[in-house]
């Protein structure tokens, strides 16, 4: 088993491909909490699930996947699992944003919460994508660096949010996507280390295509989905750090 089989700058791709998805999407949400209509707010964070969870997190972990190798043996990708992983991802990082980003009002518990289930997205997304992972033999995990890798990914991905939620300065969100992105990459790398695979020559060849065989579209998916969120935050007015709360989405209980 291999997970460099292309070379360590796959790594780098990866990384940097997950930077530039939660940058963005990070972009998005400080737009939404800012928002002063809440349909407005809504589209905002749409968008920000769609770049943090399908770019951010989904499309780096089929990058960092074009490196994994069963040297001899073919690796094949369950198309309906491969599906649901995006699907998973997008929706649990929505709900993370949600709390976080509905109001433009701080809230520790909002922070503490939001971080949790966005981290746990990542996870969500990594072991959901490996399910669909198809080889000559079978796997299971080592407990310790499962556990260790939902621990890196909900600590990183709460600092990442409170640097680009809480505070005003480009330069602190552009760090966000960075830090976000170190998160999604070592728990990628963290549960790819927990991966204890057991190969059978014997056994039949698994079904299922190659990665290579779908990522050419996943990228085209990719770049429309990059492209109009990038093209949002680009037209949207400047926040101001001291924007009227906006009222909250619909179902938000309303404190007085």
């Amino acid at each position: 088993m291999e997970h460099f089989a292309l070379g360590h700058w796959l790594l780098v791709l990866a990384y940097l491909t997950s930077v530039v998805g939660c940058a963005l999407g990070l972009a998005c949400a400080v737009q939404a909490r800012h928002a002063a209509d809440p349909r407005h707010r809504l589209r905002w964070l749409v968008l920000a699930a769609i770049s943090i969870g399908g770019v951010g997190i989904w499309l780096m972990h089929f990058v960092a996947m074009l490196g994994f190798s069963t040297p001899g043996m073919p690796v094949r990708y369950d198309i309906f699992r491969t599906v649901l992983s995006a699907v998973l991802s997008v929706t649990a990082v929505f709900a993370g944003l949600v709390v976080v980003g509905g109001r433009a009002k701080f809230g520790w518990w909002r922070l503490a919460l939001g971080g949790v289930i966005t981290g746990l997205a990542v996870n969500v997304m990594h072991y959901t994508g490996m399910s669909a992972l198809q080889v000559k033999g079978g796997f299971g995990y080592d407990g310790g660096l499962v556990a260790l890798s939902v621990v890196i990914a909900v600590v990183a991905a709460t600092a990442a949010l409170w640097f680009a939620v809480f505070l005003d300065r480009l330069s602190l969100r552009l760090l966000a996507g960075f830090v976000m992105g170190a998160a999604v990459t070592g728990m990628h790398y963290t549960g790819m280390a927990a991966v204890r695979m057991t190969m059978d020559p014997n056994a039949p060849d698994p079904a299922g295509v190659e990665v290579f065989s779908f990522l050419f579209p996943v990228f085209v998916l990719a770049a429309i989905a990059m492209a109009v969120p990038l093209c949002a935050v680009l037209m949207a007015p400047a926040v101001s750090p001291k924007a009227a709360v906006p009222e909250p989405l619909a179902g938000d209980a309303v404190t007085v």
